[in-house]
């Protein structure tokens, strides 16, 4: 995959497609995080005397939409840069290219939301051709959607010598390190709602990992499969046959496949539910399981600490409501206190990991939830491909 070291950027006005997909509330950002990820790549460009003409996407708005604009994106990114972010007013036509035609070295121009443009997740060629044209190289730091084939993402590569930013070489070294040559024992914590999400992750480990912790509603398709009675619980039925092939796989490959000992159920979804402790896995009808239970965090926690390598992604439970936010508060703990090389997959894990205030306890946070899980699967991400990778 090649790199900033690959490129010739001195002078040179550089099209870095990053991931400023952050959260917004009333017109504020309420988590920087995926900026802040971003500042490395355009500070090391900024620093080697280029200008930047900076692409990112916001929502997901069919067409113009005001209320996802950029525009508090561009004012904070001047902010942590401390320089002028200058806000086309457009994604790409004649006055996106005259702001760009007249950067000197060291100023900072952001495009409107690139998803403004119908062309963009149809990577139109037309509009990559119309990207190239305001830049003279391309770098991609946008791990987070390196997963998808758009004109800001794949198509305008074609167009620009390329490379990967810091941000993405060092998500895609990281996640490829823990399957290629990780250290062992390696665990992988799987957690979530569907097992048809995140069955490609599980299979992938099975071949590699040496033990593969299940938490999260997913277990209760490994429990039917089994034959316990799920209550209320949550349960994809399109689960139930991939959780039953994965448990005969994990036998057979010498893999321990772990699940849940014990279980915390509620009458309902709700944190004002009455807890019911559950000492094994038979959910009576009526209830629901929202979380692991205490033998269960315990028993997942000392593998997590016994490990070499850990990969986590999913939540244990229900963590948005307190009474059944101790399973992953338990394991994100355990993650944070290993000596392990740890890697959180982005998405719900990262968010536990920030609720709890772990998130700089951990090995690599990855920025990309989807993309993550598509590079462990094997997935291969048009973004990385595109530049050599």
């Amino acid at each position: 995959m090649r790199t900033l070291d690959d490129l010739d950027v001195g002078g040179k006005r550089v099209f870095v497609r990053v991931d400023f997909n952050v959260p917004l509330k009333d017109g504020v950002i309420t988590d920087d995080t995926r900026i802040r990820a971003a500042l490395p790549t355009l500070e090391a460009l900024l620093h080697r005397n280029a200008s930047l003409v900076v692409a990112a996407h916001l929502g997901r708005p069919k067409g113009v939409d005001p209320a996802l604009s950029l525009a508090p994106v561009a004012e904070r990114l001047g902010e942590l840069l401390d320089r002028k972010v200058t806000l086309s007013p457009e994604v790409v036509g004649d006055r996106s290219w005259e702001l760009a035609n007249d950067l000197l070295p060291g100023q900072v121009l952001m495009l409107e939301n690139v998803r403004f443009e119908a062309g963009e997740t149809k990577n139109d060629d037309r509009l990559a051709t119309l990207y190239a044209a305001l830049a003279d190289v391309y770098v991609n730091d946008a791990f987070g959607a390196a997963h998808r084939a758009h004109a800001s993402t794949e198509g305008v590569a074609h167009h620009l010598p390329s490379a990967a930013g810091l941000l993405l070489q060092r998500e895609v070294e990281t996640l490829r390190g823990i399957l290629e040559n990780p250290a062992h024992p390696l665990v992988a914590i799987v957690g979530g709602a569907k097992v048809t999400d995140k069955i490609g992750v599980i299979d992938a480990f099975l071949d590699r990992a040496d033990a593969v912790l299940i938490g999260g509603a997913m277990c209760f398709p490994f429990f039917k499969a089994q034959g316990h009675p799920v209550g209320k619980s949550l349960c994809e039925e399109e689960g139930i046959a991939p959780a039953a092939r994965a448990l005969e796989d994990a036998e057979r490959k010498g893999c321990r496949l772990l699940l849940p000992l014990d279980l915390l159920c509620g009458d309902d979804f709700s944190a004002d539910t009455t807890v019911t402790p559950l000492n094994g896995v038979d959910v009576p009808h009526g209830l629901m399981g929202l979380d692991i239970g205490p033998q269960t965090a315990s028993a997942y926690s000392e593998v997590v600490l016994g490990a070499g390598t850990v990969f986590w992604n999913g939540p244990m439970g229900a963590f948005e409501l307190p009474p059944f936010a101790l399973g992953t508060r338990a394991v994100a703990e355990a993650v944070a206190a290993t000596d392990a090389v740890t890697v959180v997959g982005g998405g719900d894990s990262a968010a536990a990991l920030a609720q709890f205030g772990l998130a700089d306890r951990v090995t690599h946070l990855s920025t990309g939830g989807g993309a993550s899980l598509e590079l462990i699967e094997g997935k291969t991400l048009p973004g990385v491909e595109v530049l050599g990778g």
